[in-house]
């Protein structure tokens, strides 16, 4: 019921006023009955504004317990409103109107939406509890693309106490007897239904200020209140136990006969409830084990009619989730919407009560983890020029593979590891100051064809970066590709579809991610052509894609595949390419010499049936001897074989190539060197004498660590055996050369 004001109301209700010594008196319960009635009254008071022009705010309450009015202003549709207190305030619960759903998270701001968003001129209200009396709120207002509308500070404003039947006893501190009843008067009984020997509330307004009148059922008096210095009133009564006829007429009179009347159906004794009877709280949904992503879906029982307060703590004892119920007429109740675990949350074990006032429930669960991998950084955040470090568990006695990203994309570490007995992993990557890139690094776990991302931050606080993940590589034109992305929570993300003539396919999709940062879409393929599509995700500044293909066949015709080099070392990176029929699906099997798959990709061709495959990488403990790449598709395949060969123990690796002649220069051989630091390398040539027979030639590792010198063997030299050395600032090594 909504009070407005009369001519009678020029003075104003002011919100710093002074209370009556009559005021001063109110009992604990009356202030109880006070905080109940918030949601069934509201009085348009001239509370406090706060600085929006677009939505207006208003906050009226009593004690710890606020109501808080949001009123659009403006064109735009409000969909969410955040609310969080200032540093010395803290929320202990809330309640949302029907329709809006609230919940609180690890920062202390609420969060309030609705799949119907209120439009221009319309109101919601929202009630929240604190744990100190008219705080200072800040708001902001959202709409359904999650852009902000408009943001504020609101100041609670203290309304009057209420009187719950007061003794008259004397005419002391009441400036008017007479009572005063106008034609705009108006009161209401809550409940619209009461029993015969029930206690009622009489809330009222636009009566005489601080006036005495009497309050009756039918001819009988009941009891005597007065109003307020507004002329308001919000008391308590009780009806006799007698009163049983269907309907009665409620009446407020004064002293001179005047009198406002109501006229409600009493109920009857058999739909009755007994508040003495205090029914136990049941909760379900909650298991003794639950994994980040899970959503809860909570029910149960408690007394009809009243209202529960759910609310979770994690192990430090912090809320980390606030919800509220209503018990139904048979004692039933449940929430609103499903409570989603954040895949962020720390693991530990938590409490969850729910309460009604009297009675309690209290439930405990732990978080565990579900992932096979499980690996983090050893710290959030690493300085410049550290040694970065990873350590954690994976399914043991099998292959991972580890790669560790920039913030760029770029691959600064990569290896496929075998997990011993115990499963422990640790991983180091070295960073080189002014040489790596500042910002969040992303390491990519895969074991199994699961994969998990570990975020760090180097030179800074790490983010969440924007990715995406497809359910396999290739698919029929009548499929729908299933997308997986992860992110920052309820951020809204850009995707765009490059078509294989590189330019974009339809229009952008937006993708709202969850409140735990992930969320699925299903892309429609239907008048996709075949050929190799890229998938590219945005949010600001940060980006990621990844490749998908349509219509590709398996069958792909005559297959040949080449390796760049014929023999490579341990950790060393490979370069594949190969030709065959266009628009193929090529399935490429990495083999080490006792025939055990190390690595498994989907290659497609190309329109011109090319392919390239540059993420292969030997792993860094490799098996010594012949390996091979095999690549099928239908009935057509092709092996490539090479050797790989143990590292040197001393960081620097030498590949001597062979002797090549070279027009205007004469012979020469190309020397390949792959180093465990970037600074200069020299190589010097000796013969048996240890003379030096040749210049120093010098070269610089590239970011992988490699670096190529050819060297042209002098016209002079005389055939025979001579010694290469090639050194860097730490490490050095010899290798023979045969010269003929």
């Amino acid at each position: 019921m909504l009070f407005k004001k009369n001519s009678n109301l020029k003075k104003g209700f002011n919100f710093n006023m002074r209370k009556t010594s009559n005021m001063n008196k109110l009992s604990e319960k009356s202030i109880f009955l006070s905080i109940v009635i918030l949601f069934s009254i509201s009085l348009i008071l001239t509370p406090l504004n706060g600085y929006a022009e677009e939505i207006d705010v208003k906050s009226v309450g009593i004690q710890e317990t606020s109501i808080i009015t949001f009123t659009n202003n403006g064109i735009k549709d409000v969909k969410i409103f955040r609310i969080w207190l200032s540093q010395d305030a803290n929320f202990q619960s809330f309640k949302t109107e029907k329709g809006w759903i609230g919940e609180k998270n690890q920062q202390g701001v609420i969060v309030f939406s609705s799949s119907e968003p209120i439009k221009e001129n319309q109101s919601v209200k929202f009630g929240i509890k604190t744990d100190k009396p008219n705080p200072v709120i800040n708001w902001k207002g959202i709409d359904k693309i999650n852009s902000v509308i408009d943001t504020g500070v609101i100041t609670t404003a203290e309304i009057e106490g209420v009187n719950q039947n007061p003794q008259i006893n004397s005419n002391n501190g009441i400036r008017d007897t007479d009572g005063e009843i106008f034609s705009d008067s108006t009161f209401k009984i809550i409940p619209d239904k009461p029993n015969p020997g029930s206690t009622i509330r009489i809330a009222g307004e636009k009566f005489g200020a601080s006036q005495v009148f009497d309050f009756y059922i039918n001819a009988k008096k009941i009891g005597s209140f007065d109003t307020d210095n507004q002329g308001n009133f919000i008391t308590t009564m009780k009806i006799p136990e007698n009163e049983i006829q269907d309907r009665v007429d409620f009446k407020i009179k004064n002293n001179q006969g005047e009198e406002k009347i109501l006229s409600l159906r009493i109920g009857n004794n058999e739909n009755r409830y007994n508040e003495s009877i205090n029914s136990k709280i049941t909760l379900e949904g909650i298991s003794s084990i639950i994994h980040r992503g899970e959503q809860l879906q909570i029910t149960g029982t408690g007394s009809p009619s009243t209202s529960l307060i759910l609310e979770i703590k994690d192990p430090f004892q912090k809320i980390v989730n606030s919800r509220t119920a209503k018990v139904d007429s048979t004692g039933n109740w449940k929430l609103d919407s499903n409570i989603n675990i954040p895949f962020d949350i720390p693991f530990g074990k938590y409490t969850i009560t729910t309460s009604d006032g009297r009675n309690q429930n209290l439930k405990y669960f732990t978080i565990e983890t579900d992932k096979t991998i499980l690996i983090n950084p050893t710290k959030i955040m690493f300085e410049v020029g550290e040694v970065i470090k990873f350590n954690g568990t994976a399914v043991p006695n099998q292959l991972i593979e580890l790669t560790l990203e920039d913030n760029l994309g770029n691959e600064k570490l990569s290896d496929i590891l075998k997990v011993n007995e115990s499963g422990f992993i640790e991983l180091e990557y070295a960073t080189t100051e002014n040489d790596d890139e500042e910002g969040t690094w992303t390491l990519i776990s895969t074991q199994n064809e699961i994969k998990e991302f570990t975020y760090v931050g180097y030179g800074q606080n790490p983010t969440i970066p924007v990715n995406l993940e497809f359910n396999k590589m290739n698919y029929k034109m009548s499929e729908e590709a299933i997308i997986s992305f992860i992110g920052k929570p309820s951020d809204v993300l850009k995707m765009m579809i490059i078509n294989p003539t590189g330019s974009i396919n339809g229009d952008e999709i937006l993708i709202k991610l969850q409140e735990d940062g992930r969320a699925k879409y299903e892309l429609k393929l239907t008048g996709y052509a075949s050929g190799i599509y890229t998938a590219v995700i945005q949010k600001g500044n940060n980006q990621s894609s990844e490749q998908f293909s349509v219509g590709l066949q398996s069958s792909s015709g005559p297959i040949d595949v080449k390796t760049t080099q014929t023999s490579y070392i341990q950790g060393e990176r490979m370069l594949i390419i190969g030709s065959t029929g266009p628009n193929a699906l090529l399935k490429v099997d990495l083999v080490n010499p006792n025939g055990m798959k190390i690595k498994s990709l989907d290659v497609p061709s190309n329109s011109n049936g090319a392919f390239t495959i540059d993420n292969l990488k030997i792993p860094s403990n490799a098996v010594s001897g012949k390996w091979k790449i095999n690549v099928i598709s239908g009935s057509n395949s092709d092996t490539v074989e090479f050797e790989v060969n143990a590292s040197n123990d001393k960081g620097i690796i030498v590949n001597i190539g062979e002797t090549i002649k070279i027009p205007g220069f004469g012979n020469s051989i190309n020397i390949e060197i792959i180093a465990q630091q970037k600074t200069t390398i020299t190589m010097e040539v000796f013969d048996s004498n240890n003379n030096q027979v040749s210049q120093t030639l010098t070269c610089t590792p590239t970011a992988e660590f490699k670096c190529q010198i050819l060297w042209t063997i002098p016209k002079e030299l005389n055939p025979g055996t001579y010694k290469i050395k090639i050194s860097d600032s730490i490490n050095s090594i010899e290798k023979a050369i045969d010269i003929d």
